[in-house]
């Protein structure tokens, strides 16, 4: 019988964050074009672009940082992009794929 080791194991904080942000985000889509879309969608996505991105910088995945940068600056709550409804519903699709994948990739290893 093998020994058991008291190794911790990797675990996957950025899958709540990238989950919820994707969800978000799909929930966005109903509000596109509406003058409630960055008060209801910008802030969360935002604030779970920056959690999901911590994560993805402690579990050192480089690519994954560069990218929930890039959503973190498209769904900036203080300075939103004037950007036309599909391109808006396009980059919408892209970043909750984006957020699933990094919900699922980022594997934490905890302290000992």
């Amino acid at each position: 019988m093998p020994r058991p080791t008291n190794a911790p194991q990797p675990v996957r904080l950025a899958l709540v964050p990238g989950f919820l942000g994707a969800i978000v985000l799909m929930a966005g889509l109903a509000l596109v074009g509406t003058k409630t879309y960055h008060v209801w969608i910008d802030y969360p996505v935002a604030i779970l672009a920056a959690i999901t991105g911590w994560f993805a910088i402690q579990a050192r995945q480089w690519w994954l940082v560069v990218v929930l940068a890039a959503v973190l600056v498209v769904w900036n709550p203080v300075f939103p992009l004037p950007l036309a409804g599909v391109v808006v519903s396009g980059l919408s699709i892209l970043a909750a794929a984006t957020f699933i994948a990094a919900g699922v990739l980022i594997k934490v290893t905890p302290p000992a």
